[in-house]
């Protein structure tokens, strides 16, 4: 159900409750992109079936769908348009077009294709844990989770989010779990990362199905290298690549999350899905932050969170057709 993960804090002073959330979110409904618009972004239903309610309410966790859509017109293909439009007034004038007036034939070039161009949809889930103040967004974009960050403090009034902030920045730590070959507690160090040099040379060494825990990948980090990225397990249930804004990607289920689970009708997958998702990440979450240094928040105190099991030892400081024109 979760594919990636970007964690936001909720303020205190939010607390709508699910029918409310749904009413805001109905006045958002998607719709698709009209023949000139290019982007068009709305609500639906996260179940995904026709008439089902828009805001899903599984064990405490509320789940909410944005749907976006796109009319993708190629850069080249406004390139072309717009050089013949130039030529045109070129020949009519007798005079080049400058660089202004290029710059608004790009924009009639644009709402020129428009019609002519197919749609392309995505969705993103997101995830509020009322008790734990969290809101979490399925996406590993940073420019993404903006944009749904934005839309979410336009439709819901009182509603603000930030990132979490931790004591201890991801790069940090994940330098000091390399260069010591120590995971942090709950988790352990899998087989990729992705290291760059801070120089200006930007140098970059990506380990795929690699042992880590060796003398070269400690001698990028002596060397100054800093992972970006990181594959890791927690409990032995759930992967994942965690990256330099804390972001999580490639979030996996492992098989012992789904032992002993019952079988459940068509109907009833959804619920299974997101309590199963929901239920281990939202232990996942603190472990992580606990691994990071704890969370810091600024001018305000952060909700209580469950404490590890023992003390963690912390770092030192498409389209279904091809469109009208080639690509």
């Amino acid at each position: 159900m979760f594919k990636n993960l970007t964690v936001y804090r909720m303020g205190p002073d939010w607390t709508a409750t699910a029918a409310e959330i749904a009413a805001e979110l109905d006045k958002g409904r998607f719709v698709e992109c009209g023949a000139s618009q290019q982007k068009s972004m709305g609500w639906v239903e996260p179940r995904g079936e026709a008439n089902a309610p828009l805001v899903e309410v599984v064990d405490g966790q509320i789940l909410l769908k944005l749907m976006t859509e796109q009319r993708v017109v190629p850069g080249s293909v406004i390139k072309k348009r717009t050089e013949e439009i130039a030529a045109q007034i070129e020949e009519q004038t007798g005079r080049k077009p400058g660089k202004k007036q290029i710059k608004d034939l790009k924009e009639q070039a644009l709402h020129e294709l428009l019609p002519m161009a197919f749609t392309k949809q995505s969705t993103t889930r997101v995830w509020i844990a009322p008790q734990e103040r969290l809101l979490m967004l399925d996406t590993g974009s940073q420019s993404k989770a903006d944009e749904v960050v934005t839309l979410l403090a336009q439709t819901f009034r009182g509603l603000s989010m930030s990132l979490i902030q931790t004591a201890m920045s991801p790069t940090a730590a994940m330098t000091h779990w390399l260069g010591t070959g120590e995971p942090p507690y709950n988790f352990t160090i899998d087989r990729e990362c992705e290291l760059k040099s801070t120089d200006e040379m930007k140098s970059v060494v990506r380990y795929a199905r690699h042992n880590l825990d060796t003398d070269e990948v400690k001698q990028h980090i002596v060397s100054g290298k800093v992972p970006t990225r990181v594959a890791l397990t927690w409990r032995d249930r759930v992967s994942f690549i965690l990256t330099e804004s804390m972001a999580l990607k490639k979030v996996a289920f492992l098989d012992v999350v789904f032992e002993g689970a019952v079988s459940v009708d068509k109907g009833e997958t959804f619920d299974a899905d997101a309590a199963i998702a929901t239920g281990e990440l939202i232990q996942l979450i603190p472990d992580l932050v606990e691994a990071l240094g704890g969370e810091q928040i600024i001018g305000g105190v952060a909700p209580a969170t469950p404490a590890p099991e023992t003390p963690p030892t912390a770092p030192h400081p498409a389209a279904d057709h091809a469109p009208p024109w080639d690509v």
